[in-house]
Protein backbone atom coordinates (compact mmCIF):
# COMPACT_ATOMS: atom_id res chain seq x y z
CA UNK A 1 0.00 0.00 0.00
CA UNK A 2 1.33 3.36 -0.63
CA UNK A 3 1.82 5.71 2.14
CA UNK A 4 -0.62 8.84 0.86
CA UNK A 5 0.97 10.77 3.46
CA UNK A 6 4.41 10.91 1.88
CA UNK A 7 3.41 12.67 -1.40
CA UNK A 8 3.53 16.74 -0.78
CA UNK A 9 0.93 17.56 -3.70
CA UNK A 10 -2.33 15.92 -3.93
CA UNK A 11 -4.63 17.76 -7.16
CA UNK A 12 -8.07 17.63 -6.82
CA UNK A 13 -9.61 16.76 -10.37
CA UNK A 14 -13.46 16.22 -10.89
CA UNK A 15 -14.25 13.76 -13.26
CA UNK A 16 -16.69 15.42 -16.13
CA UNK A 17 -19.45 13.51 -18.29
CA UNK A 18 -17.34 14.44 -21.30
CA UNK A 19 -14.32 12.44 -19.60
CA UNK A 20 -16.00 9.40 -20.29
CA UNK A 21 -16.26 7.35 -23.96
CA UNK A 22 -18.76 5.22 -25.48
CA UNK A 23 -18.44 2.31 -22.83
CA UNK A 24 -19.21 3.87 -20.48
CA UNK A 25 -16.22 4.78 -18.36
CA UNK A 26 -13.18 7.58 -18.03
CA UNK A 27 -11.28 7.19 -21.41
CA UNK A 28 -7.75 5.93 -20.88
CA UNK A 29 -6.24 9.34 -22.64
CA UNK A 30 -8.02 12.07 -19.54
CA UNK A 31 -5.70 9.86 -17.65
CA UNK A 32 -3.03 11.65 -18.76
CA UNK A 33 -4.86 14.58 -18.62
CA UNK A 34 -5.52 14.34 -14.83
CA UNK A 35 -1.45 13.68 -14.36
CA UNK A 36 -0.50 16.98 -16.52
CA UNK A 37 -2.91 18.88 -14.39
CA UNK A 38 -1.07 17.03 -11.29
CA UNK A 39 2.45 17.56 -12.53
CA UNK A 40 1.53 21.33 -13.16
CA UNK A 41 0.13 21.69 -9.84
CA UNK A 42 3.63 20.27 -8.53
CA UNK A 43 5.59 22.77 -10.70
CA UNK A 44 3.94 25.74 -9.41
CA UNK A 45 4.57 24.69 -6.03
CA UNK A 46 8.39 24.64 -7.30
CA UNK A 47 7.76 28.59 -8.75
CA UNK A 48 9.11 26.46 -11.83
CA UNK A 49 7.50 28.45 -14.55
CA UNK A 50 9.22 32.25 -13.29
CA UNK A 51 12.43 30.41 -13.75
CA UNK A 52 14.10 30.38 -17.07
CA UNK A 53 13.51 26.90 -17.55
CA UNK A 54 12.43 24.01 -19.84
CA UNK A 55 11.08 20.77 -19.16
CA UNK A 56 9.85 17.77 -21.42
CA UNK A 57 7.72 14.78 -20.97
CA UNK A 58 10.47 12.03 -22.37
CA UNK A 59 8.11 9.19 -21.03
CA UNK A 60 5.42 8.51 -19.58
CA UNK A 61 2.93 5.25 -18.44
CA UNK A 62 -0.36 4.80 -16.66
CA UNK A 63 -1.36 1.79 -15.15
CA UNK A 64 -4.96 1.44 -14.98
CA UNK A 65 -6.30 -0.54 -11.95
CA UNK A 66 -10.37 0.53 -11.68
CA UNK A 67 -12.51 2.38 -14.12
CA UNK A 68 -13.66 5.59 -12.98
CA UNK A 69 -17.46 6.94 -14.11
CA UNK A 70 -19.32 9.78 -13.68
CA UNK A 71 -19.74 12.07 -10.93
CA UNK A 72 -16.53 11.07 -8.95
CA UNK A 73 -13.49 13.32 -7.29
CA UNK A 74 -10.27 11.78 -8.10
CA UNK A 75 -7.22 13.24 -5.54
CA UNK A 76 -3.75 12.85 -7.80
CA UNK A 77 -0.81 12.31 -5.30
CA UNK A 78 2.40 13.79 -6.88
CA UNK A 79 5.55 13.75 -6.09
CA UNK A 80 9.30 13.22 -6.94
CA UNK A 81 10.80 9.70 -7.06
CA UNK A 82 14.04 10.06 -8.14
CA UNK A 83 16.17 13.32 -9.15
CA UNK A 84 18.78 12.76 -11.73
CA UNK A 85 21.40 15.22 -13.04
CA UNK A 86 19.02 16.52 -15.71
CA UNK A 87 15.54 15.04 -15.06
CA UNK A 88 13.21 13.55 -12.04
CA UNK A 89 11.26 10.59 -12.50
CA UNK A 90 7.71 11.65 -11.11
CA UNK A 91 4.95 9.05 -9.39
CA UNK A 92 1.15 9.72 -9.40
CA UNK A 93 -1.41 7.81 -7.54
CA UNK A 94 -5.24 8.30 -8.59
CA UNK A 95 -7.68 7.74 -5.85
CA UNK A 96 -11.24 7.73 -6.31
CA UNK A 97 -13.68 9.58 -3.57
CA UNK A 98 -16.51 7.06 -5.41
CA UNK A 99 -14.65 3.90 -4.76
CA UNK A 100 -12.51 4.75 -1.75
CA UNK A 101 -9.64 3.26 -3.47
CA UNK A 102 -6.62 3.88 -5.71
CA UNK A 103 -7.82 3.08 -9.52
CA UNK A 104 -4.70 4.49 -11.41
CA UNK A 105 -0.96 5.16 -10.99
CA UNK A 106 1.32 6.12 -13.27
CA UNK A 107 5.18 7.86 -13.69
CA UNK A 108 6.88 9.90 -15.79
CA UNK A 109 10.37 11.04 -16.91
CA UNK A 110 10.65 15.08 -16.72
CA UNK A 111 13.61 15.85 -18.69
CA UNK A 112 15.30 19.83 -18.31
CA UNK A 113 15.99 20.93 -21.64
CA UNK A 114 18.67 24.24 -22.48
CA UNK A 115 16.05 26.19 -24.34
CA UNK A 116 18.86 27.79 -26.83
CA UNK A 117 20.47 24.50 -27.53
CA UNK A 118 17.74 22.36 -27.38
CA UNK A 119 19.45 19.93 -25.26
CA UNK A 120 19.16 18.44 -21.59
CA UNK A 121 20.42 20.51 -18.97
CA UNK A 122 21.18 19.98 -15.54
CA UNK A 123 18.63 20.70 -12.81
CA UNK A 124 19.35 24.06 -11.44
CA UNK A 125 20.80 24.20 -7.98
CA UNK A 126 17.97 26.54 -6.77
CA UNK A 127 15.37 24.02 -8.18
CA UNK A 128 17.22 20.85 -6.75
CA UNK A 129 16.76 22.21 -3.65
CA UNK A 130 12.72 23.33 -4.04
CA UNK A 131 12.41 19.86 -5.02
CA UNK A 132 13.99 17.99 -2.15
CA UNK A 133 12.80 20.63 0.39
CA UNK A 134 8.97 20.33 -0.60
CA UNK A 135 9.85 16.49 -0.45
CA UNK A 136 10.86 16.43 2.68
CA UNK A 137 7.66 18.23 3.74
CA UNK A 138 5.99 15.26 3.17
CA UNK A 139 8.93 13.33 4.93
CA UNK A 140 9.76 11.69 1.51
CA UNK A 141 13.72 10.72 0.70
CA UNK A 142 14.40 11.25 -2.64
CA UNK A 143 16.67 8.24 -4.66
Amino acid sequence: MFELSRYPIVYEQKVAWGDMDAFGHVNNVQYYRYIESARIEYFDALNVFAEDILTVVASSQCKYLKPVFYPDQLKIYTRTEEMRNSAIRMHYVLWSAQQNQIVAEGEAVVVFVDKVAMKKASIPDVLRQRIIDLEKQAEHILK
